[in-house]
């Protein structure tokens, strides 16, 4: 039905969003954000190439104009309302306008510890980026897109959002938040022409693992699993931004993703057990929390 709807909602408004946009990207100094800026680069658009590491975002934009296209390079820490605020001005600036689509992606990874044990710095720092950051992302910029009478925002998540994996509690709630955040926005905006789309993953081959805070054990694990199982970033954005244009709500680019969104659904109470239970077993992979990195 989800997806009849959205077929049925990109014939109607007769474009594809990513196409010859004006993007603003979050966190596309490298991973899925810089997938994200280089495939709507291909697709015509202009790009505004956002992340906390400048060189890093210079680098992106680079990237976005060797291969022809138009790239600004802004740094912008997500986790301040006032620092998006400006990023939005600043763009709207160099567009002469307001974006047609903006990719709220700035995210990082925490994992391997109980709730309980988790240091609330860890809390803080990982709802501050990945929640938060997205929370500004909507804040600033759809009022500017409902203003325009549309455009789109894709929010991104994680299939963590709902899989709920023990010891991810901090990522898993932050990842839970956007979920919410993304399919309350789409309520609202809906028949306003702006059109959200939220992208649930599970593994992606990207460095939030090295750059995250994440116990060494079960970053070695996740680490392994990325390498054996994880879809490129390139995909990743190419599925979503196809998807968005076809007006879906939901973005999971893995049968995983998807499976696990179908078992939580319908059968809750086994799927949590089952969880449980893989955790308890998994035991022996728990670290001391001295080999942990921050």
């Amino acid at each position: 039905m989800e997806r009849l709807m959205g077929r049925l909602t990109g014939h109607l408004t007769g474009r594809r969003r990513s196409r010859d946009a004006r993007a603003v990207v979050t966190g596309a100094g490298s991973g899925i954000g810089r997938s994200f800026a280089l495939e709507l680069a291909r697709r015509g658009g202009s790009v505004v190439v956002s992340d906390v590491d400048e060189p890093s975002a210079r680098r992106t934009a680079g990237m976005v104009e060797d291969a022809g296209g138009k790239a600004l390079a802004l740094g912008c820490d997500v986790s301040d309302a006032d620092a998006v605020a400006t990023l939005a001005r600043d763009a709207a600036d160099w567009f002469a306008g307001p974006p047609t689509l903006v990719v709220n992606n700035a995210g990082v990874g925490a994992g391997g510890d109980l709730v309980g044990e988790v240091p609330l710095e860890d809390w803080q720092w990982t709802l501050g980026i990945n929640l938060w950051g997205v929370i500004h992302g909507c804040h600033v910029f759809a009022p500017l897109l409902r203003e325009a009478g549309g455009g789109g925002i894709i929010n991104v998540a994680s299939a963590a959002s709902y899989a709920a994996a023990p010891r991810m509690a901090a990522y898993n709630v932050s990842k839970a938040g956007v979920l919410a955040l993304s399919e309350t926005l789409a309520a609202e905006l809906a028949g306003s022409g702006v059109h959200v789309s939220v992208l649930c993953p599970t593994f992606v081959k990207t460095n939030i693992i090295e750059a995250g805070r994440i116990t060494s054990a079960s970053g070695s694990l996740a680490g392994t699993l990325m390498k054996v199982t994880g879809m490129s970033p390139d995909r990743v954005a190419r599925t979503c931004l196809d998807a968005h244009d076809r007006g879906a709500l939901y973005v999971m680019p893995q049968l995983d993703a998807k499976a696990t969104w179908e078992l939580k659904r319908h059968a809750p109470r086994l799927y949590t057990h089952g969880a449980g239970l893989l955790e308890r077993v998994s035991g022996p992979l728990r670290t001391d929390h001295a080999t942990k990195g921050h």
